[in-house]
């Protein structure tokens, strides 16, 4: 109170002295007497009164004087580094002290020997409020990540923020590695492939070149692709359209050469220069506009030989795909790409390849389903199936773009893992291929209490009760609505064996290890076979036939291939192939599959996978695992089969001594009214769940 007392009185006194300055020359003076005398001459009573040699001693004191035990005072002062000065004005170091221990210290969160503490500068504005024709703009208070560099409001949300960050694994601090001397940017290699990256590399909203290291599962599969197309035709056309860091299109100029003809096209400015400078750490030369850049040769030492050449494009993708034509176009936008398949099929090749990387999972997984409902056209809700029901409905969207621009697909994979959905597509031109690639999409009756789903069969009448086409009986027996329809969807095959084979053996030729147990799954999703048998393709079996084309891979010069690679056949023969695919449609792959452990029974040990998967097959069904569930059987077995076999070799939980499948097979009369009860069981126990 004393010091405020001190500094409230501190301006009076400046006000005195100024006035006693300004009242020294106004008494004019005396026409007859003699003029002012020098300030150091002693003044006579006539000449001046009593007290002005006390108004004339004031401006005697010189400035410094006087300011100079303010200039001391404020220099003992200090200010809050992490408070505004309007909010909290400079004092001294004890107030300080004081002050940061009970409002920044006491709410700070802790991590790994750091304190985040609470700031209250306006690095996190709220939006201003109205109060009648006032606007009140506050700065909200928050917390800075020492991790990620996010702000963050409240302590609940911070402590939550930081536990989610050790439960990642990622506790390497931004700020302090930034405190290190590294270089701005990092260099990262992948597949022999260096590439230059921009700080928070890995977060989008933090920087212009986002590269993620968890998408490494994607590049290496769209390189296959790329590779084992290039072996119909060369060379090819390629186009990366969102190039960010160019990390995929200088994989595929470093690695299959004169094969390809790579464009990277990126609308940002940093990121192609970023594309740029990773060219050339990569010995690649760049061409812009159709002119190579004269700097590119003088970066390459003596004796290093130039390993291609890749041409940077900076514009819009849709419009990129507009101008030109390519064989092979990659979609990878940041969320959906449904704004860009019109583009795509507009000037693609005939036998082209068009990859869409969907990486909006939030509403292909049913978690957002109304953005679903927006951007796909789709009705969807989460099923036990549902990583397969988004890689259908990314699909559908494909082939309806398609369509739209008279060309047909043919689907040569499909993967939906954790942060992406994958979808290639072969492109057939012409209105009949368009008009069969429109009839495969459908919309699916999926039933809510047991799950039982059946597409909806095409038809021109219009069915009085359409669920009774579900092979349950739960329409019936359940009151109320007991299915939904979904979609529409992609009906079809998702999977092509041929061209899968052929990007195995790419991926053994280049050394992809990582891949090559994903694709094998795919194999033998895509025959419906178990994993029993199987055999690494060889070159001289790698030639078959897709869509009417015969496609020569390798040095296969039989005189029975006079077909020109890449050219259609004849209509005969490609009516024949359609008759021939029309009468032989159980070699494509049963759709959606069953979960396991979803469909157990109550009080039973399930026989393990692999054996439940050999019992299915001994009764006579097609059936493999899934990549999309590490669970799922894929299986043309319907539910209520699937859960008969599954309770015939379960074992009560308390026979824990015996061995699976010794138990004492139970009559099928017994076994159906096991299911039926555990189904209706699990029916009223999901009711609530259901409305």
């Amino acid at each position: 109170m004393e010091n405020m007392a001190e500094e409230e009185l501190l301006p009076q006194e400046k006000e005195e002295v100024e006035v006693a300055q300004v009242q020294v020359p106004t008494p004019a003076p005396a026409p007859d007497s003699a003029p002012a005398p020098a300030p150091d001459s002693a003044p006579t009573p006539a000449s001046a009164p009593a007290p002005a040699p006390a108004l004339a001693q004031a401006p005697a004191l010189s400035p410094s004087l006087a300011s100079a035990p303010d200039e001391a005072e404020s220099r003992n002062k200090q200010s809050c580094p992490l408070c505004p000065k309007e909010k909290f004005r400079a004092c001294n170091s004890h107030k300080l002290r004081r002050h940061l221990q009970n409002l920044h210290w006491k709410v700070s969160v802790e991590f790994e020997g750091y304190r985040m503490c609470i700031c209250h500068l306006p690095c996190r504005p709220v939006k201003p409020n109205i109060i009648g024709e006032q606007i009140s703009s506050k700065m909200g208070a928050h917390y800075h990540c020492i991790i990620c560099s996010a702000t963050i409001t409240r302590r609940t949300d911070m402590l939550g923020h930081v536990r989610r960050h050790v439960n990642k694994g990622e506790t390497k601090s931004k700020y302090i590695a930034a405190s290190a001397a590294k270089p701005p940017n990092e260099i990262l290699k992948e597949a022999d492939t260096d590439v230059q990256v921009c700080p928070n590399y890995s977060i989008p909203q933090k920087t212009d070149s986002y590269f993620n290291p968890k998408m490494k599962l994607n590049r290496q599969l769209i390189f296959c692709t790329l590779a084992a197309l290039a072996k119909e035709r060369k060379p090819l056309e390629c186009l990366d359209a969102f190039g960010a860091t160019g990390i995929m299109g200088l994989q595929w100029a470093k690695h299959l050469g004169n094969a390809v003809k790579v464009t990277i096209n990126d609308l940002n400015e940093n990121s192609v220069t970023l594309i740029q400078e990773n060219c050339h750490l990569n010995k690649l030369k760049v061409v812009v506009d159709s002119k190579e850049k004269e700097e590119s040769d003088d970066i390459l030492e003596e004796g290093e030989e130039n390993l291609g050449n890749i041409k940077v494009t900076k514009m819009d993708a849709n419009v990129l795909m507009h101008l030109r034509s390519f064989d092979f176009i990659h979609l990878d936008p940041f969320g959906t790409s449904v704004n860009y398949l019109d583009s795509a099929f507009r000037n693609i090749r005939n036998l082209g390849i068009v990859s869409v990387t969907s990486t909006d999972i939030s509403s292909l997984y049913a978690k957002a389903q109304h953005v679903a409902r927006r951007h796909y056209g789709c009705n969807i809700v989460r099923t036990e199936y549902y990583k397969e029901l988004a890689a259908r409905i990314v699909v559908a969207a494909v082939a309806r773009a398609a369509a739209r621009c008279n060309k047909g697909i043919e689907v040569l994979f499909a993967v939906a893992l954790e942060h992406f959905v994958l979808v290639v597509v072969r492109v057939l031109r012409g209105p009949t291929s368009a008009d069969e690639t429109a009839k495969k999409i459908q919309y699916l009756i999926h039933c809510q209490w047991c799950e039982e789903r059946i597409f909806q069969k095409d038809g021109n009448m219009v069915e009085e009760n359409p669920y009774r086409q579900l092979p349950c009986n739960c329409h019936g027996s359940m009151p109320g609505k007991t299915a939904i329809e979904l979609g529409p969807l992609w009906s079809s095959s998702l999977f092509n064996t041929g061209f899968l084979k052929r990007m195995l053996f790419e991926s053994l030729h280049h050394g992809l290890d990582d891949i090559q147990t994903l694709i094998k799954t795919l194999i033998f999703e895509s025959e419906c076979t178990p994993q029993s048998q199987f055999s690494v393709p060889t070159p001289s079996n790698l030639k078959q036939e897709e869509c009417g084309v015969f496609i020569k891979t390798t040095d296969d010069t039989t005189p029975d291939n006079y077909i020109a690679q890449g050219k259609r056949k004849g209509n005969e023969t490609v009516t024949t192939l359609a008759k021939r695919q029309k009468t032989d449609v159980s070699t494509e792959h049963p759709p959606f599959y069953y979960n396991i452990h979803r469909h157990s029974i109550k009080g039973m040990n399930m026989p393990k996978l692999k054996k439940f998967l050999c019992y299915l097959s001994q009764a006579g069904f097609r059936v493999s695992r899934t990549h999309f569930d590490p669970m799922g059987v894929r299986t043309d077995a319907p539910l209520m089969q699937f859960k008969s076999i599954l309770l015939k070799y379960s074992t009560p939980t308390y026979t824990g001594g015996q061995s699976e499948g010794h138990v004492q097979p139970a009559s099928e009369d017994t076994v159906a009214d096991r299911v039926e009860m555990s189904m209706n069981d699990k029916a009223e126990a999901s009711s609530c769940r259901r409305w």
